[in-house]
């Protein structure tokens, strides 16, 4: 019929099929779900773009369109809802965008029935000389963290006193310039202000191109400010380690920024390092700034170490290992206290130390970069003999000193020197009003056998002195222990030196037994003479040959001999690498082959690892039908060597033995 169509066949229909329209599946549609509908997504426009889910980079982006769409409203919408706020509509209905339809159902905000599309928000308006304050969005909250400034708005501040075409001809030239000035490890020396200077004067831009080094290169922002605050210029371009500083004019110059911003925890780490001395201003990190050592005395009158106490819940004031980790991940993210450039006279250092521990329990000193002749290991150890503290880390870059913990703070200390001076004086007191009430029952015919009786305890102070005193004149004396120890060593060392030697002889007889069991042959006096050239022409012939045969440790067996009779069925020339290092040794290796095999040694040529040795089978050569059967086997060859190599470290250590005898022999 007229109405119906040509339907798809499959490839055993040889006829077309006509079907209805109505009966013809239309495989586009998908297929509809159970429990789906069509929902319409209102927010399309906004989060149809944003990713990073709902982190602040996507609320700003969102709110980026918010106000993009605010400033895209017709001139006539927005004057009809400027003059009355609560007329204000959203797009939006309370649950659409956080995907919940029912919020929409239950808010409370009176409906327009005309405007099906969105809700409004009874808005109160502000009584006279009330204060209006808006909630800030959360990435222009005040940040509380080490890293949290607001320095951005500093640099805008400083850039907006420059014209824009000018700003922008300035960067567009020098992104183009190749010369730069070169600050070093030392930083922005006074060498490099007088260079950006003279540059400035020169150049008809009034540019100067800064290349920085290590370390000032790994934080560039404070490379800014450093260059900023010495040369007063303002810096205009920046470029991976590269800075262009503009010297701007008088009145630009002035317009710049006083105020300081910084964070919570500048603030309180500026509380604590104000009171320890001057600041380090070349300091390569971010702020705050850490103290300059060098800038404090070198020698303070009257200083001495001070005391320490160990608590009564310590058993010992040393450091676990654990505590030793614990304590050098508590000092990651300190700020650095102290920076130090030299390696002795440190007296004013350690005393800002000991003040520092008094609120820290850690003092993070970092060492100065590009300071010639510094030692960290003799800071290290002056600090820890001026200061009593335990070093916790130390290497080229930093010193972490722990208080310990029987370090006792300044009044603490104060206290129980005045404990320690109130004790002795009642001590005192005790024992003199003692004495003066035992005088009268004193009878001077039993001195004698108070005096006897005292030896065996007495109850005063100064008689129990004298039992001490007493008591360690009876002990031995420090060269009688001195003696006793040596005599002691002495015995184990002979003991030992009689074992090993016992042991040598052990050893001297199983390898004696497994060298019986070989013969080696005498060398052949007939050998066949080899002329100059042909000796350099095979000797060239065998550098070439890249086929070898390694030499292990089990040296030369019947094995060796039978894989050079291998090598010389193919070639002449068998190339024998051996790893000894003395050449005697490597000689008797060629005497020995060239005995067993039966053919001439040519050369013995040095290699990058061991020794080559080049042996020629001759001109009259046929293999023999059995090959050395007077040599060890694979087995009995690994014996040797291994009993050969115990006999060695024997000698070796009996030898030691011998050594410290004699010495301690001299010393008794």
């Amino acid at each position: 019929s007229s109405e119906s169509v040509s339907a798809p066949t499959a490839p055993w229909m040889r006829k077309p099929l006509f079907v209805n329209p109505s009966q013809l599946l239309d495989l586009r549609k998908s297929p509809i779900k159970k429990n789906s509908f069509n929902k319409q997504r209102l927010d399309k426009d906004l989060s149809e773009k944003v990713g990073n889910g709902r982190n602040k980079l996507a609320m700003r982006q969102i709110f980026r369109g918010i106000k993009k769409l605010q400033e895209s409203r017709p001139s006539s919408e927005a004057a009809a809802t400027e003059g009355s706020p609560k007329n204000f509509e959203f797009k939006f209905r309370p649950g659409e965008l956080s995907g919940n339809p029912q919020d929409s159902k239950n808010d409370g905000c009176e409906r327009n029935s005309e405007t099906t599309d969105g809700f409004c928000i009874p808005l109160r308006e502000a009584a006279e000389g009330e204060e209006v304050r808006l909630k800030a969005m959360p990435w222009q909250r005040e940040a509380v963290g080490r890293m949290a400034t607001n320095r951005p708005l500093m640099k805008a501040a400083k850039l907006n006193a420059i014209d824009e075409l000018l700003l922008e001809r300035l960067q567009n030239e020098a992104a183009k310039m190749r010369k730069w000035i070169k600050v070093k490890k030392l930083g922005v020396t006074p060498t490099v202000v007088d260079q950006v200077h003279s540059t400035w004067r020169s150049s008809r831009s009034q540019l100067a191109l800064l290349k920085f080094d290590v370390p000032l290169n790994r934080c560039m922002s404070r490379a800014r400010e450093i260059v900023e605050m010495k040369t007063g210029g303002i810096a205009i371009w920046k470029s991976k380690d590269l800075i262009a500083v503009y010297r701007g004019s008088e009145s630009s110059n002035a317009q710049q920024s006083s105020a300081s911003f910084s964070s919570l925890y500048e603030r309180e780490t500026d509380r604590l390092l104000d009171e320890l001395g001057p600041r380090f201003v070349d300091w390569w990190l971010h702020k705050p700034l850490p103290v300059d050592a060098d800038l404090l005395p070198q020698v303070v009158p009257g200083f001495k170490p001070p005391p320490r106490l160990c608590p009564p819940p310590f058993t010992r004031p040393q450091l676990f290992d654990d505590e030793l980790t614990y304590l050098r991940k508590l000092a990651r993210p300190l700020p650095t206290h102290f920076v130090l450039g030299r390696n002795n006279k440190l007296q004013g250092l350690a005393a800002a130390i000991l003040k520092l521990w008094e609120k820290c329990h850690i003092a993070k000193i970092a060492l100065k970069w590009g300071v010639q002749n510094t030692d960290n290991e003799l800071m290290a150890d002056e600090l820890k003999r001026l200061t009593g503290g335990v070093l916790i880390l130390r290497n080229k870059y930093l010193i972490l000193l722990y208080r310990g913990k029987d370090f006792l703070p300044r009044k603490v200390a104060k206290a129980v020197a005045e404990r320690n001076i109130l004790l002795s004086t009642s001590q005192q007191l005790e024992e003199a009003a003692r004495i003066k009430a035992s005088e009268p029952f004193l009878i001077a015919e039993e001195e004698e056998e108070d005096s006897c009786s005292a030896s065996l305890g007495g109850g005063t102070l100064a008689e129990f002195h004298d039992i001490c005193t007493e008591r360690s004149s009876m002990t031995m004396t420090e060269a009688e222990l001195k003696k006793e120890r040596l005599e002691k060593e002495l015995e184990n060392q002979q003991k030992s030196l009689s074992n090993l030697k016992r042991k040598i002889e052990r050893s001297s007889r199983v390898l004696k037994k497994i060298k019986s069991e070989a013969t080696y042959s005498e060398p052949d006096p007939d050998v066949e003479v080899l002329s100059n050239e042909e000796l350099r022409s095979l000797r060239n012939l065998g550098m070439r040959n890249d086929n070898t045969l390694l030499l292990g440790r089990r040296g030369v067996y019947d094995g060796v001999i039978e894989g050079m009779h291998q090598h010389w069925k193919h070639r002449e020339i068998v190339k024998v690498v051996t790893m000894q290092r003395k050449y005697s040794q490597i000689m008797l290796t060629a005497k020995t082959l060239e005995a067993e095999s039966g053919g001439i040694v040519i050369s013995v040529l040095k290699l990058k690892k061991g020794h080559a040795i080049l042996v020629y089978r001759g001109k009259n050569y046929s293999r023999p039908k059995c090959v050395a059967l007077n040599l060890l086997n694979k087995k009995d060859a690994l014996s040797h060597s291994i009993e050969r190599q115990r006999l060695g470290s024997l000698k070796f250590f009996s030898l030691q033995r011998e050594t410290t005898i004699n010495r301690l022999k001299r010393q008794l």
